[in-house]
């Protein structure tokens, strides 16, 4: 009699009445819809004719952009599924830097495809199946139809640089902001690996986006410690110190107890000659520009001042190690230890007010390995936004160094993946084919949705992409300018490989993720655990229902 009563019902004397637990085709509807919702709030700012989106927060805040990560990271949103494909845009940032949308729409177009077999009884795990087998297929045409390129090929780098900045906040100054870009990511490039942080970025507002300069060094925001000290100085030699120019104090509790006067005085001159002593070490080592890590006395920015030497203090420990990979400079720790092995050479540092603050810039370095860019813009949101361009477009510049290979643009390589899935399928037996042709599909949203947001008409230009794929033109492309399907290898309409293979990677990993879950269990013991409510998305005010 216990075993039927506990049989009696699926929660009964297992789960508390109220859990809000969800099940089978209900389960996989919400996810399902949770991530549909998620990529078409960022679709319409695809392409360089997409639309920007204002995300304003509690405190009244404002973020006006159409950078993908950035609007998928600023909303609140609490659906767990819909968490998963943010996570999506989050990797495409942290490993390509750019394509988080093309990544985000993808795999809601994806589970949209996936839905629809699932409505006509076809099982998840076929559709998973399915879906692997396509990526799989995906990552092998992309290799084979990607062009080879050389890192020293400025023109085609720049090219990359410009797809990425076209249609963002900076479009305008984009040729420039390309130089710059290619300029600055050669510059910290070494045997094939960029190290992007090298590339310190500065933003100041009160002037056009044109005025954006690279300074070939590093740009610190600190000033002179004392206006008597040099505010210009060339042929600079730059001493790094990580240790206080100050008396130390002992480690352990002390207390002096002085009674003679004359003592008293004999004690202030020992300090006195003690940051002395110190500004002379410095001196003698050669040094005419000292960066601190540390505190400097007053007294020690006396000294200092006397003997010519500009100095800074407080500075960052990552402003140090790019001064350090800028001039060639070590960072000491211990004065004593300071010789004219240890110094940097830059041919300019100067004192420069931008925008009502005083700044160092040590410019002219020989050889840099760390530079900083200076984006300038009329106001602070502008300027955000330009920053974000040109963090994509450093992202996208440094993977075509490492990687080497290119695809083009434009939505053309999603239709010649299509195309080539298509052909794939037909070789498949069982229901596995369904899916792949689905995933086909849904790689046409890109190309698609490009056309939507300039305006056209989707359908034309897809038919119109396609007929020039199966004619042989493997690079045919919608150019959203002018409306018309060209060759984007000519138009200079290039990406990075790693874009669209990480693209399609992570897009069809999450939706095979979101597929296999057939239940939706609140679980109280997660951290913060997830508001299940199907009613909203949590904080997505003005969302349809989940049901």
């Amino acid at each position: 009699m216990a075993r039927g009563a506990i049989m009696a019902g699926p929660n009964q004397g297992v789960l508390p009445e109220n859990m809000k637990r969800y099940m089978g085709r209900d389960a996989q509807r919400m996810n399902i819809l949770a991530g549909r919702i998620i990529a078409e709030t960022v679709r319409s700012t695809l392409g360089p004719k997409g639309m920007d989106k204002m995300l304003v927060d509690d405190m009244g805040d404002v973020v006006v952009t159409n950078d993908g990560v950035t609007i998928l990271r600023e909303m609140s949103v609490e659906h767990p599924a819909a968490k998963m494909l943010i996570e999506v845009a989050k990797t495409q940032e942290k490993e390509v830097g750019d394509g988080t949308t093309t990544a985000v729409v993808t795999a809601g177009e994806l589970l949209r495809k996936a839905e629809e077999l699932l409505d006509q009884n076809v099982h998840p795990t076929i559709v998973v199946k399915g879906y692997q087998m396509a990526a799989q297929k995906c990552q092998e045409v992309l290799k084979e139809i990607a062009c080879e390129v050389s890192s020293e090929d400025k023109e085609i780098l720049t090219k990359i640089a410009m797809t990425s900045i076209t249609g963002k906040g900076a479009e305008k100054a984009k040729a420039k902001l390309a130089d710059i870009i290619v300029d600055a990511v050669s510059a910290v490039s070494e045997n094939g690996e960029v190290e992007k942080d090298l590339i310190k970025i500065e933003k100041k507002a009160g002037a056009s986006i044109d005025e954006t300069e690279l300074v070939k060094g590093v740009l610190i925001d600190k000033e002179r410690v004392s206006a008597q000290m040099p505010k210009k100085v060339e042929g600079a030699k730059i001493a790094l110190l990580n240790c206080a120019i100050e008396v130390k104090e002992t480690e352990t509790d002390a207390e002096i107890r002085i009674t003679d006067p004359a003592k008293l005085m004999e004690f202030i001159e020992q300090e006195e000659k003690m940051l002395k002593d110190m500004v002379l070490e410095i001196k003698n080592a050669g040094a005419t520009v000292l960066f601190c890590q540390k505190g400097i006395d007053d007294l020690a920015q006396h000294y200092l001042a006397k003997e010519g030497i500009m100095a800074a203090r407080r500075v960052k420990k990552s402003d140090m190690e790019k001064l350090a990979k800028a001039t060639g400079a070590n960072i000491i720790t211990n004065i004593k230890d300071l010789s004219a092995e240890d110094l940097g050479d830059a041919g300019i540092v100067e004192e420069e007010v931008i925008s009502g603050d005083k700044m160092i810039f040590v410019k002219e370095c020989k050889l840099p390995k760390a530079v900083t860019m200076l984006i300038r813009g009329t106001t602070d949101h502008v300027i955000e936004e330009v920053a974000r361009a040109v963090d994509d477009a450093i992202g996208v510049v440094a993977c075509t160094i490492e990687d080497g290979k290119i695809v083009s643009g434009g939505g053309s390589t999603e239709v010649e993946l299509s195309m080539k899935l298509r052909e794939f399928a037909e070789g498949i037996d069982g229901r596995e084919q369904l899916a792949v042709r689905a995933f086909a599909d849904a790689l046409e949203v890109i190309p698609r949705t490009l056309a939507e947001n300039a305006g056209l008409d989707a359908i034309e230009i897809l038919v119109r992409v396609r007929a020039a794929h199966a004619g042989g033109n493997k690079c045919a492309g919608l150019n959203v300018f002018t409306g018309e399907v060209e060759d984007m290898c000519e138009n200079g309409v290039v990406e990075p490989l790693r874009v669209k293979t990480q693209a399609i990677q992570s897009a069809a990993e999450s939706t095979e993720m979101l597929l296999r879950i057939d239940d939706v269990i609140a679980a109280e013991k997660l951290r913060g655990a997830p508001d299940m409510d199907m009613g909203g998305m949590g904080g997505m005010g003005g969302m349809p229902p989940m049901m």
